[in-house]
């Protein structure tokens, strides 16, 4: 193409104003080759700490061109737009712009990634609190002129002294200007290869993103773009309040409902030639959707079934890929195999991924291939085959690490005993995790110490670890549950049983042998998890399928052959 007929970006800056609004009316849109959502709380926060200092947050890259009326999401705001002949569509910038418009717009604070206040007395950002404090403005209400000045003279008078300081933030939020590139071309292919130029510069994509590139998936109603495994994930997690999973994982999960080989190449999936070759002949739209199904069950039975109540809690996750191959064809198994199959997952939590060369990748395409459409009950049979059906041994309890396999094993059994609040003495419920662990959040963030520093040689034992779901305790939790009177006198007996606590082991820290203490404790606690892993792993219990798996009719001619 001669050079003179190239048309070339056009240079504009825009002000944050202005671009929150474009947003709320549902201008900007996300083509579907673009990465899902990557930002989590702290790059929005040092987002926001570079645009108050008047630092460079980077150039945006906007492609101009026709967009259809429509629900467009953008992050977790979700605007009702009208149709637009010149949709900012955008190419390069989409954690930046999603994060202004999801953190300055009433209601961020339901999501955490996008729920910022400004300190004024410290000057700086940091999550909401719980308690309302005047000193303490959230985003929404900082960006807001009109919210402003309620704030200081009618809701929080007290604060006055920082009106300055509020007004300086708010003028620098609102006038920052974000340096942006118009691209005024029909060819899509050409932002394509934008796009990729700008992200494959010294970093690859995943493979989760390629997938999604390569075989968007389309509204049936209009052109506009449906996003893929990260809205999976927060739809998943919405219902079930499991925690966010990752791409990677959703897709294989994709992968698997759809044929057996997880690891298979994904260029070629929905060709003609790769449908015949498929368990179901679909759309991406299509597979999406039945991925999403097939997950949600799985998540389910993992909850409801197997003891694993939020994903922090789950060793392995290509389980739950293999998992989900299994309720795409089986969505309302037999109980017998219901039993079975809760088996089969924590024996294979407990030989983990060795068996098959150490790989994850291996492990998932191996057992996936087990899962035989139309064939629950040798399905099943086949999944607790070898090598699962091998021995394993109980885990360590010392050198404790929350976020390995077996420190999950563990914090899985101390779940199973229903703990209990030390405060109000009431059980934790499900939907409880949610509200303390963060989506980027670990067992660290509930598995809270008793001592704050064990005795030489007794570091990082699980018995100084107790499941917590209070982030914030009156007092060390050493003391509490020392405590002989007091609000814990009433449900004392009931407290410790849940949380592995013996008055015989407590009394030790009475006497400050906190050595004692950790023994007594880890001795009761490899018990606990024993029992609760021969529970789970049916040890020693025959693996028979469901009685509707059997020949009566055979069974009949035998007893007629005998009688006679």
């Amino acid at each position: 193409m001669p050079a003179d007929s190239v048309s070339h970006p056009a240079a504009r800056t825009f002000s944050v104003v202005d671009l929150v609004a474009a947003a709320l009316e549902g201008r900007i849109r996300i083509p579907e080759f673009q990465r899902p959502l990557r930002w989590q709380w702290q790059d929005v926060q040092r987002l926001f700490d570079s645009i108050i200092k008047g630092y460079p947050i980077g150039n945006l890259l906007l492609w101009k061109r026709s967009a259809p009326a429509g629900n467009v999401m953008l992050g977790a705001l979700e605007v009702n737009a009208r149709s637009f002949d010149e949709g900012w569509w955008v190419v390069d910038g989409q954690q930046r712009l999603t994060s202004l418009a999801n953190a300055l717009c009433l209601g961020s604070e339901q999501d955490d990634r996008f729920a910022l206040a400004y300190d004024l007395r410290d000057q700086k950002f940091v999550r909401p609190g719980k308690q309302e404090d005047g000193y303490v403005i959230p985003l929404p209400v900082l960006f807001d002129l009109q919210k402003l000045i309620r704030w200081f003279s009618k809701d929080h008078p007290e604060a006055g002294e920082m009106l300055d300081e509020a007004s300086r933030i708010t003028r620098a939020i609102r006038e920052y200007q974000v340096p942006a590139y118009l691209v005024d071309k029909d060819d899509e292919e050409t932002l394509r290869d934008i796009f990729d130029r700008m992200n494959n510069y010294g970093k690859r994509l995943s493979m989760a993103e390629v997938f999604t590139a390569l075989h968007p998936g389309r509204n049936d109603s209009s052109t506009e773009p449906v996003p893929t495994f990260q809205r999976i994930a927060e739809a998943i997690h919405a219902e079930r309040g499991f925690g966010l999973l990752d791409d990677d994982t959703v897709m294989r999960a994709v992968l698997a409902r759809r044929g057996g080989n997880v690891g298979r190449d994904i260029r070629a999936e929905f060709s003609e030639h790769a449908r015949d070759a498929r368990d179901f002949g679909e759309s991406p739209t299509e597979a999406y959707k039945g991925g999403q199904k097939a997950l949600n069950l799985a998540v389910t039975f993992l909850q409801e079934e197997a003891g694993i109540p939020h994903l922090v809690f789950l060793s392995y996750r290509y389980l739950l890929v293999v998992l989900t191959r299994f309720f795409a064809h089986f969505p309302i198994p037999q109980p017998r195999n219901v039993e079975l199959l809760r088996r089969w997952f924590w024996r294979a939590v407990m030989v983990g991924p060795g068996p098959f060369s150490a790989s994850y990748t291996s492990a998932g395409r191996m057992l996936a291939a087990r899962v035989v459409p139309g064939d629950e009950n040798g399905s099943i049979q086949r999944l607790l085959d070898e090598p699962v059906n091998g021995k394993w041994q109980l885990p360590s309890l010392t050198g404790l690490r929350t976020n390995s396999a077996q420190g999950r094993v563990i914090m899985s059994a101390l779940w199973s005993l229903g703990p209990r609040s030390p405060l109000t003495g009431e059980k934790y419920e499900r939907h409880q995790l949610t509200q303390v662990i963060r989506p980027e959040g670990t067992l660290a963030d509930i598995a809270q110490r008793i001592l704050n520093r064990e005795p030489e040689g007794q570091r990082a034992w699980a018995s100084n670890r107790m499941l917590i779901l209070e982030e914030e305790l009156p007092e060390p939790l050493v003391k509490i549950i020392t405590k002989r009177q007091g609000p814990l006198l009433d449900f004392q007996e009931g407290f410790l049983i849940s949380h592995a606590l013996r008055v015989k082991d407590l009394e030790h820290l009475g006497d400050d042998r906190r050595d004692m203490f950790l023994i007594g404790r880890q001795a009761f606690l490899q018990d606990i998890v024993r029992e609760f892993l021969e529970r789970m792993t049916g040890v020693n219990l025959e693996d028979t399928p469901p009685l509707s798996s059997l020949n009566l009719d055979d069974l009949d001619e035998d007893d007629e052959d005998i009688a006679d």
